[in-house]
């Protein structure tokens, strides 16, 4: 496993972070916790979770924090908190009524003390706002995450699926009152999702020296290679990801990392995951996992790069129009 800087920090993470939104959902306790094993066990020390996994499975909203509550329990069993870099989220719906999501004052502080108590830890090493909340002043939000700062409750704040503008505006408003700022974010991005990231919040990224920490890495599975034409999948997310990604251009990019994988002696899925590694700007992808075996499928792309010929193949084959732009709500 080789370690990184996260963006200008001198805290060193696994090149590979686990991510964690699976745990309590489509993977049962015992096998999440044989999946920390073996990613530990491989020298990866960077697990991120967020306290609304997981809401969206059979349990509703009884399953928010239940990702975190697993990690707890298996850090506790483990003895091992000094050895991980702990991620958690805060902005989604965790209660019923006018503040069960949002990251006003009152709430993510309430947030972070919940989620400090589920993962039974006495500090979090990398808190991130799960997403923007237009309804709260950036500066408000701001002042609660420095907040837990200088209380010794978070080590450093980062930020997930904001649009660049207002990362700008996030460093600006922590230059001018002397806030913690954001040292991190975490994008959707892989090659079959690039101009969301690309456009706008790389250079920014690249600028002021962000982490980052790319989620869906595989476009919800759909760059491991099973997905095939005319090949029937079974998952959960199988009717999605046809209609996103299932067309032309999707299948040229899977032949082409097929291609490189056969060259090079690893799979497509390693072959996804090293375009991203190969990538200056990119800390640290979010591998997921429901098994040990599918974990190591993916810890084999530690230390995979790629060509500058194979990098240009499939950018040219994933490139979007240039006059591609976001719209923001």
């Amino acid at each position: 496993m080789h370690y990184r800087k996260l963006g200008r920090t001198g805290l060193k993470v696994s090149e590979l972070c686990l991510g964690t939104m699976q745990f309590g959902w489509t993977t049962d306790e015992a096998n999440s916790l044989a999946v920390m094993d073996a990613f530990t066990a491989a020298g990866g020390n960077f697990i991120d979770t967020a306290d609304i996994y997981t809401t969206w499975g059979a349990s509703g909203m009884a399953g928010a924090g239940e990702s975190e509550a697993i990690i707890g329990r298996w850090m506790k069993s483990r003895r091992n908190r000094d050895s991980i870099v702990l991620a958690t989220k805060a902005r989604g719906k965790m209660w019923e009524g006018p503040d069960g999501e949002g990251l006003s004052r009152a709430r993510v502080i309430r947030c972070c003390e919940d989620s400090l108590r589920r993962l039974q830890v006495d500090h979090i090493d990398l808190y991130q706002c799960h997403w923007v909340d237009l309804d709260t002043p950036i500066d408000e939000t701001l002042s609660a995450l420095d907040d837990l700062v200088r209380a010794g409750k978070v080590r450093y704040l980062g930020a997930s699926n904001y649009p660049a503008w207002r990362l700008m505006e996030a460093l600006w408003q922590s230059d001018r009152h002397g806030y913690a700022r954001f040292i991190s974010y975490q994008p959707q991005y892989s090659l079959m999702e690039r101009a969301g990231f690309e456009i706008e919040a790389m250079p920014l990224c690249r600028h002021h020296g962000f982490g980052v920490m790319p989620y869906s890495p595989l476009a919800c599975g759909f760059l491991t290679g099973k997905y095939r034409r005319g090949v029937a999948v079974e998952s959960i997310r199988a009717d999605e990801v046809r209609r996103l990604y299932a067309n032309d251009r999707g299948f040229a990019i899977v032949d082409e990392l097929e291609r490189i994988a056969r060259a090079r002696g690893k799979s497509v899925s390693q072959t996804a995951f090293a375009w991203l590694l190969t990538n200056p700007v990119v800390t640290a992808p979010i591998v997921g996992a429901n098994t040990v075996a599918q974990l190591q499928e993916s810890l084999g792309a530690a230390g995979y790069r790629l060509t500058p010929d194979e990098m240009e193949s499939l950018n040219t084959l994933s490139s979007y129009p240039k006059n591609w732009r976001p719209i923001w709500d």
